[in-house]
């Protein structure tokens, strides 16, 4: 709990929670403080933080689809969902979530008080009709809301969510479009408004919240141009643009780390694919 006094008004922080209120004399702010911290008490004890055990028994759950399972091993993410620091009853938003791997391990752990928007465009959600088929056409996914927008409008809202995830997509947001001439692979387009893109998500999420990224680990000694086109981002670079909104970076992941890739590839490479060094990134945005 965090404690914090203007001249007349006083703030107690608890996680994502923050209560202001007015005392006058040190005796009202006593009795104030005290029933304040009962009342945090009782939030503490109703909101269990989710970590690496209650992704596991989420990944162990009888019914899951074959396909997921089988990713399992590859995305570990038991070592990315503890990174969004959610609680049972939260909100969060799979963004380019594609056929919604991620987005139902995060239903589950979240609970049937929480929700869960499995975010696409026309793009990622054609990327993954298969899985999207297989996952919701004869089974029931509970808390999932399927929210397809066009291009990288999210329409999240303001401070509407407790976390975001985005996996293994970033990186589309700054891929030039490209269209092959007979001889060479021609511009054909810009790349997204990856500023407009950024502020989206930081505005979405309610103060101390997180927001996670997986990224495929590009090459630095490359011309940025040349790392997109192979659907890769440099680790520097990816902080840097998501700092510059706002975000405060927080802590990292080495479990998707892999020396053999030698970030020279496209990631659809079959050498490759499924196998790319990938760096795990956890940033909060501020309480105000």
């Amino acid at each position: 709990m965090m404690i914090s006094r203007g001249a007349a008004v006083h703030t107690i922080s608890q996680g994502k929670t923050k209560i202001s209120f007015r005392a006058k004399g040190m005796k009202n702010f006593a009795l104030l403080l005290s029933s304040v911290a009962v009342l945090f008490m009782g939030y503490g004890a109703t909101a269990a933080e989710i970590d690496e055990a209650a992704v596991l028994a989420a990944m162990a759950k009888q019914g899951r689809l074959a396909a997921d399972v089988e990713r399992d091993s590859r995305s570990k993410p038991q070592a990315v969902i503890p990174l969004l620091h959610l609680q049972t009853g939260d909100s969060v938003v799979d963004i380019f979530g594609s056929g919604g791997y991620y987005s139902e391990l995060l239903a589950s752990v979240v609970g049937d008080t929480g929700e869960v928007l499995l975010h696409n465009n026309g793009g990622f959600e054609a990327w993954g009709i298969n899985g999207l088929s297989d996952r919701f056409d004869k089974r029931d996914t509970g808390n999932i809301v399927r929210h397809t927008r066009s291009g990288i409008n999210l329409d999240m809202g303001i401070d509407s969510l407790d976390g975001a995830i985005i996996v293994m997509a970033l990186h589309d947001i700054y891929v030039i479009p490209k269209r092959y001439n007979g001889e060479e692979y021609v511009p054909v387009g810009r790349p997204a408004n990856a500023n407009y893109f950024l502020e989206q998500i930081f505005q979405a999420l309610k103060p101390g919240s997180r927001f996670v990224v997986v990224e495929h680990a590009g090459d630095s000694s490359m011309e940025s141009e040349a790392v997109f086109d192979l659907h890769r981002m440099v680790e520097s670079f990816a902080r840097s643009e998501i700092e510059s909104v706002g975000f405060q970076f927080m802590e990292s992941s080495t479990a998707l780390r892999n020396p053999n890739d030698d970030h020279s590839m496209i990631v659809f490479d079959s050498d490759i694919q499924g196998k790319t060094d990938r760096f795990v990134l956890s940033f909060e945005k501020p309480i105000r």
